[in-house]
């Protein structure tokens, strides 16, 4: 199917690109002119700070926060060391060169040989692959020998380029490893040793062609320059006019560095449209359709720069329908904004980015063809491995990605969708590492982040959620605000005005007007409610406009003695079979209390009497010592005088109005003297104070002491000492 470029740039503000093959997009790009790109960009940095704990230095290069520059991406030329150090490194690195010369001949060898026998198998393993693990072992053995306390200083001017974006709270992440990329290769110009071919170019004939394309360049010593996948089918005269051209950009950087004082910005990125012809146009492409006069300009002289030949694809888009309307790529768009993304056999899947990871969930929905569960499974993982590779393309979702396929019970059906997803995965231009997919049914994906994500991009944190997709219902949002009330009033009484949104206020005055009412009895603090339509859905703010207590307040003081009022009886409650075990218990004690009486006190007088009238019949002895407990236990010692309970009430309790009788309190009153009568407890009334001391509350002005002790039982002793003639307390 036909393969079409379309740039819009009808808007300033945004600029989007899209690849479509057929009626599918491949890839997607965008640039605001509010965020531009940083990565790419070479800056002049002073060094601010020397971080030995992390072996890091910040630097500032002119970006909204400080750069983050790790020691193994510092080059050597930048230690402050001694010179007879840093001639000992020249040594050891041109020693090193010599020696990797001879294997790596060797190695040439080798491959070529194998090349015969298995075919492009074994291309990619040439030396020239291995540049980066080189540079990488250069680098640890470099940091085993210094510390970056020890050779890079405060104040330090670096040259540095900016390799990853901020994001969040973290600055950009910063290396003195420059490059600069062009339309067939990438020249390093502080790289020594750093030529090569591109791994993805696997064809030993062009490798072979592409090495010698690069010899006859003779690149200037230490710099380096790779030849991308872009230029496995170009002759060596393209090669060389896009190598001309990154040796000018590099003279001009290097003459703009000179007459620049830090931090300063030294070269600028390409703008989206001349990345997009540099990076995504290829042969296979048909058409590139421009919207915007000012970007088709630009986009056809850049073709003409690069490759002339292609220049006559660059069409400019003048109809009044939009660009992507046309072509039908807004309703693919409007799906990247969407967590869900369905699938063809009916399933779907579900996205969600998280601060630690990106997860995609495969959900099989209505896919119901297949003959049995396993079919079903593993049509949908399919699906969904194709899908899922396509959806970070075009979001640009990097970092750690779990993806949760649905489980399958044979292992040939993992190792299936395991290569349908490596496969999807070669015409990713970002380096992506893939695991296995676990017992659990879970794969990882680590990938790299080219660019801001088309969420991170295009949205902002939500100001009612703040980011976490829920909010605080009405009825918990408003106990919020009164308990924040609560806390405020115990600063002292006064006025306050309280600002919440329309619905939260509506539930407080129609819900919680009585909660308000308390708190200007209690506290004397008086409430004013004030909706805001502007506030977000949890927010309040409470506002003091007085601190002293109103004129027409008038504390809520209770009854010292409220508290002492017996609690209203249970109707349920049988109280008899209470009073009949505490009966029975008072009997045995009194009983046991008089055998023990007579056992110790009595003993010799009975044995007098039993002496002087001589043997007498047990049972009458028996009878009368019988007689003679009852009369004891019905007698007790003295006759206490029975209180008037109604008039002790009513001296105690002036104020107080006396209690009508209830049904029932005949029947108690007859079972309380019968239990006098047989010698049991009597359960009289405590007309005494349970609790001595009462908090109240007077009229005092703010500042003062607001509490005073009120002794409620003062006014009980006060009766009696006055009729015993002593004066009152």
């Amino acid at each position: 199917m036909p393969k079409t470029m379309l740039i819009d740039a009808a808007h300033a503000e945004e600029t989007r690109v899209v690849v479509v093959d057929g009626n599918r997009v491949e890839e997607f790009d965008f640039e605001s002119q509010n965020r531009k790109q940083l990565r790419g960009n070479i800056y002049l940095a002073k060094v601010t700070r020397v971080e030995p704990s992390l072996q890091a230095a910040f630097v500032e290069y002119g970006g909204n926060r400080h750069g983050f520059l790790a020691f193994n991406e510092i080059h050597p030329d930048y230690y402050q060391i001694p010179v007879a150090d840093r001639e000992a490194l020249l040594r050891e690195e041109a020693e090193d060169h010599d020696d990797d010369e001879r294997p790596a001949r060797g190695r040439r060898g080798a491959s070529e040989h194998d090349d015969d026998d298995d075919g492009d198998s074994h291309a990619s393993e040439d030396d020239d692959d291995v540049m980066e693990e080189e540079l990488a072992r250069r680098r640890r053995r470099l940091m085993r020998r210094y510390k970056i306390q020890e050779v890079i200083r405060r104040r330090q001017i670096m040259l540095v380029q900016v390799v990853k974006e901020e994001r969040g709270n973290k600055g950009a992440a910063l290396t003195t490893y420059l490059s600069l990329a062009g339309r067939y290769g990438v020249l390093m110009p502080n790289t020594a040793r750093g030529g090569g071919i591109s791994r993805k170019i696997d064809t030993a004939t062009d490798r072979k062609r592409l090495k010698g394309v690069v010899a006859s360049l003779a690149v200037p010593q230490g710099m380096g320059l790779i030849v991308r996948t872009a230029g496995a089918k170009r002759t060596k005269a393209e090669i060389k006019r896009d190598y001309d051209y990154l040796l000018r950009l590099w003279e001009n950087i290097r003459e703009k560095t000179l007459h620049s004082i830090a931090p300063a910005l030294i070269y600028e990125e390409e703008d989206l449209v001349k990345r997009t012809i540099r990076d995504l146009y290829d042969k296979d492409i048909d058409e590139v359709w421009v919207e915007g006069e000012a970007a088709f300009k630009e986009a056809r002289d850049f073709m003409r720069m690069l490759m002339p030949s292609q220049a006559k694809k660059v069409m400019a888009y003048r109809e009044p329908t939009p660009l992507f309307v046309k072509h039908r790529v807004e309703d693919h768009l409007s799906q990247i904004y969407s967590a869900t993304v369905p699938l063809r056999s009916g399933g779907y899947l579900v996205i969600n980015q998280t601060e630690a990871l990106v997860a995609v969930d495969v959900n099989s929905g209505r896919s119901t063809r297949e003959r049995n569960i396993e079919a079903t499974a593993l049509k949908t993982n399919m699906e969904a491995a194709e899908e899922t590779c396509r959806q970070l393309r075009l979001r640009d979702l990097a970092g750690l990605i779990v993806i949760d396929f649905i489980d399958m019970d044979e292992s040939k059906n993992n190792r299936a969708v395991e290569k349908k997803l490596k496969d999807a995965l070669k015409d990713d231009r970002a380096r992506v590492q893939m695991g296995k997919i676990s017992p659990f049914g879970l794969m990882e994906i680590s990938r790299q982040r080219r660019r801001t994500g088309v969420l991170e991009g295009t949205t902002h944190v939500c100001e009612h959620c703040q980011g976490t997709g829920r909010v605080r219902s009405v009825e918990s949002s408003a106990l919020a605000s009164l308990r924040a009330l609560e806390i405020e009033a115990l600063k002292g009484g006064g006025e306050a005005c309280l600002r919440v949104p329309r619905a939260v206020g509506l539930y407080i005055l129609n819900e919680k007007r009585a909660h308000l009412a308390r708190l200007s009895q209690a506290f004397g603090l008086f409430v004013t409610v004030v909706i805001e339509d502007e506030m977000a859905h949890a927010d309040h703010t409470i506002e003091r406009t007085s601190m002293e207590i109103r004129a027409d307040h008038i504390p809520s003081i209770p009854s010292p003695l409220q508290a002492f009022e017996p609690a209203a009886e249970d109707d349920d409650f049988d109280d008899d079979a209470y009073e009949d075990e505490d009966e029975e218990v008072d009997e045995e004690d009194e009983d046991d209390d008089a055998l023990a009486r007579e056992d110790t006190d009595d003993d010799d007088a009975h044995a007098r009497n039993a002496r002087e009238e001589g043997p007498r019949d047990d049972h009458e002895d028996g009878g009368r010592r019988g007689r003679g407990r009852r009369r004891r236990r019905g007698r007790g010692d003295e006759p206490r005088p029975e209180r008037a309970p109604a008039a002790e009430g009513a001296e105690a309790r002036p104020d107080r109005e006396a209690r009508p009788p209830r049904e029932g309190d005949e029947d108690r009153d007859s079972r309380r003297r019968r239990r006098g009568r047989r010698g049991g407890r009597r359960m009289r009334e405590d007309v005494r104070p349970q609790d001595a001391f009462s908090w109240v509350r007077p009229w005092v002005p703010y500042g003062d002491d607001p509490f005073v002790w009120y002794d409620p039982s003062e006014d009980l002793k006060i009766a009696p000492v006055a009729e015993a003639g002593a004066p009152a307390p």
